[in-house]
């Protein structure tokens, strides 16, 4: 049930509070709950103020992206870099399709842009294969995505797990945290053969609705970077 009547946010030592009736909001393992940045404190405060009598954490992404950076992150750091960094060696973008030629051109369009800027990023060249038979990606690529994953702070690898798990892409998740796209261009990349095979034998009613949760996850995860920023 909904417990308070006011939200409101005030600056701290170390970033932006959110207070519940004049009292500071805790994290659920008990840490205070800090914004970095004031945007990000008040659209959080928006999500608060827009709860009903129940409290719906579900309609409160930013407030769990946050939550999630303070207490789970910086705990756990190398695990999380190490599982985002496994991406990169079975990257979406490097498996392509012998045909038909239609996708295989659909493949090369949305993928070989994203391949060439991670190239000119990041100086990580990985390499490109017909099929789905695993190959070894060049070592000093992956150790140079590696790195660039790690370059990130705790509350953008919150924002960056999602932009790389949903897609299947180190690449692209780097590039919807850089803002070198945006979350419905990521997701567009991510479904060319998804959306390629229901174009051809119809749109299955369940697989849209996953479709469509995991469209609106890429949709908050670059919202809160926007607002970190």
């Amino acid at each position: 049930m909904r417990f308070y009547k006011a939200v409101d946010v005030r600056q701290a030592l170390n970033g932006f509070a959110l207070l519940l009736d004049g009292k500071p909001i805790k994290t659920p393992a008990g840490h205070a709950l800090l914004s970095p940045t004031r945007a990000l404190a008040e659209a959080i405060a928006q999500e608060w103020r827009g709860q009903g009598e129940r409290i719906v954490p579900a309609t409160m992404p930013l407030a769990k992206s946050l939550n999630t950076g303070i207490d789970r992150v910086a705990s756990s750091r190398d695990a999380i870099i190490d599982d985002l960094a496994k991406f990169a060696d079975s990257d979406l973008l490097c498996y392509r399709t012998a045909d038909p030629e239609e996708l295989v051109q659909r493949q090369s369009a949305a993928w070989d842009p994203w391949l060439a800027w991670s190239e000119q990023r990041y100086g990580a060249r990985l390499k490109v294969v017909t099929g789905m038979t695993h190959i070894d990606q060049p070592p000093d690529a992956l150790d140079r995505l590696r790195r660039a994953i790690a370059a990130h702070d705790d509350h953008r690898l919150v924002a960056l797990h999602p932009g790389v798990t949903i897609t299947g892409s180190a690449i692209l998740g780097l590039a919807l945290v850089a803002k070198a796209m945006t979350a419905d261009e990521a997701f567009a990349a991510a479904q060319v053969d998804e959306e390629y095979q229901a174009e051809r034998w119809g749109r299955d009613a369940e697989a849209e609705s996953v479709r469509a949760r995991r469209l609106n996850d890429l949709r908050a995860a670059r919202r809160f970077i926007d607002l970190l920023d």
